[in-house]
Parts: structure tokens; sequence; C-alpha cells
């Protein structure tokens, strides 16, 4: 198992502690990092608030002011497409040009170590907060971005308030597609006609029919083989629909092409999720104070309504 350098940890600036943020850096970058940057950002007043007039800049932790934010980093590990010099990176990949599917068994070690390490970060902060999973925020930056969406994908316990995603992308994305496909056509009728399979008609079938009928599963199943992650005995492997996303992605972006994040979005509406796509026209490889903004919106739509009073 790879060594993970302890989190960086913010607590609340104000008490009683409400929620839990969990935000993963990019490649080459660190939890602290990454979060002292990010929570000194200047976002705009969140659209709706009754606390500052629109005039006024505020942050994540004025924002949240009841949430502990918690920045792990990632292993150092040898970066291949770097000529193999040392990184903290949360998996090892190749170059991410369009469809980005070459020698993506470099993936796999790090996508496997990662998941387990972020499963066991995410069951001891749901363990502290009180209201539990649906106390949490989960997501990440870049390649924390892919590395959180494949943890997600595979986590078996409750679900989280919501998770958040800036340009990223999703690990496998083509080859989850290609399951999930393979598996529809497999359920069509025989004689072609309309009535077939919907994969996420759910309200007629019971847990164990829907896991062995749906392609959803059936990509699931895929990816925890590939990447060698066993289920839990007593886990629902498909909670990550019960988990709203929203993704933000510059267009500008050269390093994860917005293709990619676009791919990454349909993907993971297919597999049934719901996914809040957004998109950046002048944003390059980061975020920006509108795309924080929106964020910010967002989660304020998925939160108690007294998340920070």
């Amino acid at each position: 198992m790879a060594d993970y350098p302890e989190p960086f940890v913010v607590q609340p600036r104000a008490l009683p502690h409400k929620q839990t943020f969990i935000l993963l850096h990019g490649r080459g970058s660190s939890g602290e990092k990454f979060g002292s940057v990010l929570l000194d950002t200047p976002i705009s007043c969140p659209r709706g608030s009754s606390v500052l007039d629109n005039s006024q800049k505020s942050t994540l932790t004025s924002v949240f002011p009841h949430a502990r934010f918690i920045f792990p980093s990632a292993a150092r590990r040898r970066a291949t497409v770097y000529k193999r010099a040392l990184t903290h990176q949360w998996f090892d990949n190749w170059k991410l040009d369009p469809p980005a599917t070459d020698r993506e068994d470099l993936q796999v070690l790090g996508l496997q170590e990662t998941t387990s390490y972020l499963h066991r970060i995410l069951e001891r902060e749901i363990a502290l907060v009180p209201g539990g999973a649906k106390s949490v925020v989960f997501g990440g930056l870049s390649q924390g971005c892919a590395a959180s969406l494949t943890a997600l994908l595979l986590w078996e316990g409750d679900a989280f308030c919501a998770a958040v995603g800036m340009c990223g992308w999703l690990p496998f994305a083509a080859r989850m597609g290609e399951q999930v496909g393979e598996m529809s056509c497999q359920l069509q009728g025989e004689d072609g006609g309309e009535d077939v399979f919907d994969p996420f008609a759910r309200d007629h079938l019971d847990d164990d029919a829907t896991t062995q009928t749906d392609p959803a599963s059936r990509a699931l199943s895929w990816l925890r083989d590939e990447i060698q992650v066993p289920p839990t005995q007593n886990g629902n492997e498909l909670k990550f629909r019960d988990v709203p996303l929203f993704l933000g992605h510059g267009v500008q972006d050269d390093r994860v092409d917005v293709v990619l994040g676009q791919e990454a979005s349909r993907c993971l509406t297919t597999l049934g999720m719901s996914v809040s796509w957004n998109e950046y026209g002048d944003l390059g490889h980061w975020y920006s104070e509108t795309l924080l903004q929106d964020m910010v919106d967002f989660l304020r739509s998925h939160l108690p309504v007294d998340f920070n009073s």
C-alpha cells in the first residue's frame, strides 16, 4: 500500500459542526496547497443569500461556517507521462488526449489503493459529523476529480449530500459505456419493438432483481473487477445514484479537454446519476469565481435549510 500523507484539515469557523467537505487536489499538488488556495478564493455572494448583498465577496468557509474541510494528499508515485518522475498523484495514467483510452492499465494499481484509502477517510468522517453521510460533500479537482468519481461509484455505504468535480474526467468511462450498451442490447425484446427494458425503471423491481438485470450494475461490476476493489458483504453497489453531482469544466482547458468532462457527465447520467453539467467559456484548467458560485448554489439546494445558522 502506498504511503498517504496526513490530510490537511480546516476546522469549522463556528459550532456546531454540521457538514464535512472532503476535496482532492490534482496531480503534483498536495492537500495543503490545494486547500489553502481554494478556501482563500473569493466568490460572489451566493444567489438568494439573506446574509450578504451582491456587492460583497465571500469564501467557502464563510458560506459554510459550520463545515469541516478535509484535503487529503495523494501518495508519491512514478508518473509514466513525466518519464517516471516521482510526484504526488492519485494514480498513474497516460496522456489525456481524447478519447484518453490509451494505456488504461496504468491506472489500475493507483485507483485500487486510492479508492480503498478514500473509503476509509469517508467512513471515519461520516462517523464524526452529525447527520452522517447526508452531511458530507465529496469531490475534487482534475485528477482528484477522477479519483473521487471512481471512489464514489464503488462506495457502498449511505449516500452523501452531494459530490462535486472540477475540470476532471472519469477513468474507464468508455469501457463502462460499452458494458451498459452491451447489456441494454441483450435485454431488448426479441421482436425489436418499443417495449424494451428500461435500466432505470426500478420501482417495480426488488433490489436483487435490479442488481441482476441493471446495465449499470454490470458496468460497476466490471469496474470493481478491473481495479480489484471487492464488494462489501452488506453493501449496495448502486448507492451512487442517490448522490447529486455538480461538474464544472473550462472550455479552454488545455490539460483535461472539456470533451472528457462531457463524456464523464454522459456516462454517469447513463449509469443513473443526477448530474449538473456546467461549462465556462473563458476558463482553462482551474476554477473561477463563477464556477465556485455555481457550485455553492448547487450545494445550498441540497443542504438542510439551517446549514449556515
